[in-house]
Formats: structure tokens, C-alpha cells, sequence
């Protein structure tokens, strides 16, 4: 009489499902000796366990952010932690795999708060901030001086600086437009556009 799936050599085969929960039970019982190697300090264990994991930790983080650099980022910084808190690890609470996923995971999130929250708060200040154009000082300087005078001091100034306000005085954009426009941030166009009207002062003899 048969009493299971046999192969044809008569020998009998053990189900598909159980040979795969008997691979993620050796998965995970490698996983949890090398999390407990880990928070002793070994380095070779955090290596292999760097490997076994680095994989599924990335495409976590791929799906949540939806940018493979930003991705890589999270995950080195997830195994990073892995190997400084390792120590906490409770094997009774979960699973290796599982506590390195839920800690991407929220890393993860935390990485998209992050981003989301800094790009509010650009928006907010770039409605709030006036046109550039019109600048007490640019106003100044264009009332009080010819063009020639005004372009003859210009070349006294870095190209960055020049750039920046060209864009922003005789194109009529905001800081942010200019920003924007050029590829660096916020704070250093601000910056640039600040020393370069000093220079200007200087030049030209207007008194600030």
C-alpha cells in the first residue's frame, strides 16, 4: 500500500512546503548564532551576517523610498545599527530576520518624514520670502548708478556670486527659483547672493 509521494526510484519525497519551512528554520537559526556573535563583538559574524541580509534589507528599503541611492543609504545605516545595538536583540520576541526588518522599515519611513518635512518647509519659505527683485539694495544700486558702473564692478565678483545674481536681479526670480535653477541648495545661493551685494557696495561706494 502507497503511503505518500514516492520518486521513481520507490524512496519516498518529503513534501515541497515543509522542505522549504525546514530551509527557513536553518536560515533563521544561522541568522539568530550570528546576531549573538555579533553582540559579542565579532566581526566575522557581522560580515556573514552583513551578507545573508544586506539583499532583503535594500529591497525593503527600495520599496519604501523609491530611490535606489536614498536605499543604500538607509540600508548601510540599518546594518550599521545592527552591529551597535545587537546587544539588544531578544530572540524571544521575534526572529533575527524580523528584527532587522522591522528596524529598516522604520528607518525607512522615518527617511521619507524626513525628506517630506524638509521640502514643506522649503515651500513655506519660498512663499514667504519676497521676489528678489525687488531688494532694497538692488533698488539702490539701480537707482543711484549707471549700467556701465553697475556691469564694471560686476566682474569684481565670483562667477558663482555673478551667476546667482543675474539670475536673481535681471531674471526676476526668488531664491528659491534661483536655486533651483543652478542645482545647490537653498542656504548657499542666499549666501552667494549676500557677499556678492557686500562686494557690490564696496565697489560701487554705496553706504549700507
Amino acid at each position: 500500500m502507497t503511503t505518500g509521494p514516492h520518486d521513481p526510484s520507490g524512496t519516498a519525497r518529503r513534501p515541497r512546503g515543509a522542505m522549504a519551512g525546514r530551509r527557513e528554520d536553518l536560515r533563521g537559526a544561522r541568522l539568530d548564532a550570528l546576531l549573538h556573535r555579533v553582540a559579542g563583538g565579532d566581526t566575522g559574524a557581522f560580515e556573514e551576517l552583513y551578507d545573508a541580509t544586506m539583499a532583503t534589507v535594500y529591497g525593503l528599503a527600495l520599496r519604501v523610498l523609491r530611490d535606489a541611492a536614498q536605499a543604500e543609504e538607509v540600508a548601510q545605516e540599518v546594518l550599521v545599527e545592527v552591529w551597535r545595538t545587537a546587544r539588544r536583540y531578544d530572540p524571544a520576541r521575534g526572529g533575527a530576520m524580523g528584527w532587522i526588518m522591522t528596524m529598516a522599515h522604520r528607518r525607512a519611513v522615518d527617511r521619507v518624514r524626513s525628506e517630506q518635512a524638509a521640502a514643506a518647509r522649503d515651500d513655506r519659505a519660498a512663499r514667504l520670502e519676497p521676489p528678489v527683485a525687488h531688494d532694497g539694495v538692488a533698488d539702490l544700486v539701480m537707482d543711484r548708478l549707471d549700467r556701465q558702473r553697475l556691469l564694471d564692478c560686476m566682474d569684481h565678483l565670483t562667477g558663482p556670486q555673478r551667476e546667482s545674481i543675474t539670475l536673481a536681479y535681471y531674471g526676476g526670480r526668488t531664491y528659491r527659483e534661483v536655486a533651483d535653477r543652478i542645482g545647490v541648495p537653498l542656504g548657499t545661493v542666499k549666501a552667494r547672493m549676500r557677499d556678492g551685494m557686500i562686494r557690490l557696495r564696496d565697489c560701487l561706494g554705496v553706504a549700507s
